[in-house]
């Protein structure tokens, strides 16, 4: 995962692999280059611009909740997908961003040699922290620009990114669900694919083509560079290379922190996710109403889940663990041969830390998955948290009834979406797998209450408390705000308690000793990778990814990730039409995409009577690296990343090469589907499509 400023660096060895291009044509700043049609989109997906009047492509997924908040009973986009027919037709999407990398400068010669000797942890974070204000203020002046200083290598050293953000970003296009998302669960992470993973958005701008508010008046954003499409497809060996913002990798764990997610971490979490996700997966079959309310939490909590399962087995056999620990010995080696103290004696402390840091860690974890993946009325609880222990306050500044209207207002949104009795459901699954994680002497006070009361019956407890609270039914939420005084009341509402103790017992027992620990691990680490690269110089190092702009390089190629199983690089609509059940939740299709099949009308995008539907490369990808446009040697769009292979999920700790496939929706297929199966036309018409005898494209400079 390289960053684009070092690409000179590695530019022969690109070259001799296929690139057709200079490092200066993918990332520069003196002109248009690739980087400026690669989107950081919303907070966590790559996009790319494909027309020059702002057009930009992501996954479906990346896409999955603008398209849920557009969608309703009477216009169901997520189950029939969406087509705008003209620019008016495109929908608004409120909070959805869509930001540009200007330029990425190395500025670690600006902060390292500033920070005073034995900094703690925390002053060193303030001192960086002004450090950096000055240097974004500095990179920002007179411009519309933003800025941001982020550490790499745990503080080794430090780039500013400069980047431009536009808040105006336009749903234009989505296919089906059945489409977009065939497959479902049962296919997510997996090899051989068959679905469709896009959508399409579009920028818009002031009339000066620079960010502006959501506004009617807006156009189209016209950018420095569009990616142009290949026509050609894509073959087994051809180079390929992924430009996008991975969001978060791990290489540099030591043995100890592996110990942790092997044995106690991924388990617990998969434990967990899969209690809830088989309360809200038959729930979701219950009914379109039940499908739509939970379809983006669903989304949500069943990703990790599957991905977990894979990076588990995975790293079990690449026996990670014991290759840390081979690692390990090796460093010490070379730290006592170098006479380091700083260097033999940093996995020692390691080891005690993380020993110390684990329950925590635990505890943390177990929060997350309760609190936050599941039941909804903790959260929703918690946001009352200002109403109903401030009351007394507001009352006294003439705000209790304002507070007070805005609460109300905002369970209208809130229970559109919430079912009480899946809710429900979720507590008691969880609830016995919390109980028996969590360490005993960082445990809510709650749990007491089960055995004290209950005789250990947590589901008589989770059905008293629904059944005594005013969170999980909207009419008596109402009827107690409709006297501002009520809202006294909600201090003492059950669910609210146990809501409070949860978050109180986290915020007191817990965030405080996993943030004094990590403060102790974070220097650590920096000590050990800095190590790392001093003594065994002969290792290949680059940065954890971080949802920085980063470029993986490989070629298109299938897999042999176990004894006696061949995976080859392409797979064709043939093979979803084969795993077609008709009226199936996971692999049901449009019955329009069945009859383009059988009549094999692909249009100029099919190959010899097949129509390509995805393709796998060894490029290494995590989170945020969905939506990523692969590109062959010339800079040619030619596929959607958008997975990874069950037997790749482990690439966040551990890469391998032989093993670890990216998984990519081919671009012809993208077309295809809006061409021929959407009558989308006009969208087509604004790409620039070329064929392997075209010239390579890059665009002029624009000044912004």
């Amino acid at each position: 995962m390289w960053l684009p400023t070092v690409l000179k660096s590695i530019e022969g060895d690109m070259q001799s692999a296929g690139l057709k291009l200079s490092a200066e044509d993918i990332y520069s700043v003196n002109r248009g280059s690739i980087k400026d049609a690669i989107v950081l989109f919303g907070g966590g997906c790559t996009a790319e611009v494909i027309s020059g009047d702002g057009l930009i492509l992501t996954n479906h997924h990346c896409g999955f909740s603008a398209i849920t908040d557009h969608s309703t009973l009477e216009h169901d986009y997520l189950k029939h997908g969406y087509w705008a027919a003209d620019r008016q037709a495109e929908l608004h999407n409120a909070g959805l961003t869509a930001t540009f990398v200007v330029r990425m400068e190395d500025v670690t010669d600006r902060i390292l040699p500033l920070l005073a000797v034995g900094l703690s942890e925390s002053d060193r974070r303030d001192a960086i922290g002004k450090l950096a204000t000055v240097l974004t203020d500095e990179a920002v002046a007179g411009t519309h620009y933003g800025a941001v200083v982020r550490p790499f290598n745990y503080g080794n050293s430090y780039y500013l990114i400069v980047t431009e953000t536009f808040r105006d970003v336009r749903l234009v296009g989505a296919p089906p669900s059945s489409i977009g998302k065939f497959g479902g669960d049962t296919d997510n992470w997996i090899w051989p694919r068959h679905n469709a993973d896009f959508s399409i958005f579009r920028i818009y701008a002031g009339t000066d083509n620079k960010p502006a508010e959501v506004a009617d008046g807006n156009v189209p954003y016209k950018p420095r560079h569009v990616l142009p499409i290949s026509m050609d497809g894509v073959k087994e060996g051809d180079f390929a290379m992924i430009f996008g913002f991975p969001g978060n990798t791990q290489r540099y764990l030591t043995s100890y922190a592996v110990d942790y997610v092997i044995n106690t971490s991924d388990p617990m979490r998969i434990e967990m996710r899969t209690a809830s996700l088989n309360v809200i997966d038959a729930a979701m079959r219950s009914s379109d109403k039940t499908r739509l309310q939970y379809a983006d939490k669903q989304a949500g909590i069943s990703n990790a889940w599957k991905k977990w399962q894979g990076e588990l087995r995975g790293l079990k056999e690449l026996r990670t663990l014991d290759n840390k620990r081979v690692y390990e010995q090796e460093y010490q080696v070379a730290a006592t041969k170098a006479g380091k103290t700083e260097y033999t004696n940093v996995l020692p402390e390691l080891e005690k830390l993380y020993a110390e840091y684990a329950p925590y860690a635990q505890a943390r974890d177990l929060f997350v998955e309760m609190a936050y993946n599941g039941p909804q009325v903790f959260r929703y609880a918690d946001s009352f948290k200002a109403l109903a222990e401030g009351h007394k306050k507001l009352g006294t500044e003439g705000k209790l009834k304002e507070a007070v209207d805005e609460r109300s207002k905002a369970s209208e949104g809130y229970f559109k979406d919430y079912d009480v009795e899946v809710d429900k459901r979720i507590f008691k699954a969880l609830l016995p797998i919390y109980r028996k994680h969590v360490p005993v002497e960082l445990a809510p006070a709650f749990l007491k209450e089960i055995d004290n009361k209950f005789k250990g019956n947590g589901d008589a407890w989770v059905d008293d408390l629904y059944a005594r609270s005013v969170f999980v039914d909207r009419s008596k939420l109402n009827q107690l705000l409709a006297k501002p005084k009520n809202a006294k009341k909600l201090a003492v509402d059950p669910l609210y308690k146990v809501s409070r103790d949860l978050f109180d017992n986290f915020l007191v027992k817990v965030r405080p000793q996993h943030a004094a620990l990590g403060d102790r691990i974070e220097p650590a680490m920096r000590t050990y990778v800095k190590g790392m690269m001093e003594l065994l110089p002969e290792k290949t190092y680059w940065p954890d990814a971080n949802s920085t702009l980063r470029l993986s390089y490989g070629k298109v190629e299938g897999s042999e990730p176990r004894d006696a199983v061949e995976y080859t690089a392409q797979t064709t609509l043939a093979g979803a039409i084969a795993k077609y059940i008709p009226g199936d939740a996971e692999f049901d299709l449009p019955q329009r995409l069945i009859d383009l099949y059988n009549a094999k009308d692909y249009g100029e995008y099919g190959v010899n009577g097949t129509m390509p539907v995805c393709f796998t490369s060894s490029l290494h990808t995590t989170g945020g690296n969905s939506g990523s446009p692969v590109l062959n040697g010339k800079g040619e769009l030619i596929g959607l990343n958008f997975d990874r292979s069950w037997e790749s999920t482990m690439s966040d700790i551990q890469f391998d090469p032989k093993k670890c496939r990216n998984i990519s929706v081919d671009i012809r297929y993208v077309l295809f589907l809006v061409d021929k199966y959407a009558g989308a036309k006009h969208l087509i018409q604004e790409m620039n499509l070329v064929h392997d005898n075209s010239p390579t494209t890059i665009q002029l400079p624009i000044h912004r």
